[in-house]
């Protein structure tokens, strides 16, 4: 989940494709479709979180994935350094500045700078594969 503040409120959406980019600088890259709403908020506000989502977070992912509304409503969350939203049970949360927009095609490429990073909790990623929420078997 991609989470960010803009005009005082909590915006935050779904992210499809998210990655490391680079570790020095630290650098990370994710891909907002361009007919995404909450995008441009999030882009206005220039700083942002990645909030890695549980296994057993399901709950929040279809919250903040969902159009309309106020996704933050039954979501417990706690402002960042950098004001952004960190989504509570998350197992990663990684603060970053938008260093650069790309195009790429129907979607932006965008690159953040990473200000922080944060692992509260040991636990298993929430994936999303051919329509469906996945684990990791091991």
């Amino acid at each position: 989940m991609i989470t960010a503040v803009h005009d005082g409120a909590p915006v935050g959406m779904a992210c499809q494709s998210f990655t490391s980019l680079s570790l020095e600088p630290a650098y990370i890259s994710f891909a907002p479709a361009l007919t995404s709403t909450t995008w441009p908020r999030i882009r206005a506000a220039g700083t942002f979180v990645v909030n890695v989502l549980a296994a057993d977070q399901q709950d929040v992912c279809r919250a903040m994935g969902r159009s309309g509304g106020d996704k933050f409503a039954d979501v417990d969350w706690a402002p960042a350094r950098n004001g952004a939203p960190r989504l509570a049970g998350s197992i990663a949360w990684i603060e970053a500045d938008v260093d650069h927009i790309l195009p790429g095609g129907d979607h932006e490429i965008v690159i953040g700078r990473v200000s922080e990073l944060e692992l509260p909790r040991d636990a298993a990623p929430l994936l999303f594969y051919k329509g469906a929420y996945a684990g990791i078997s091991g």
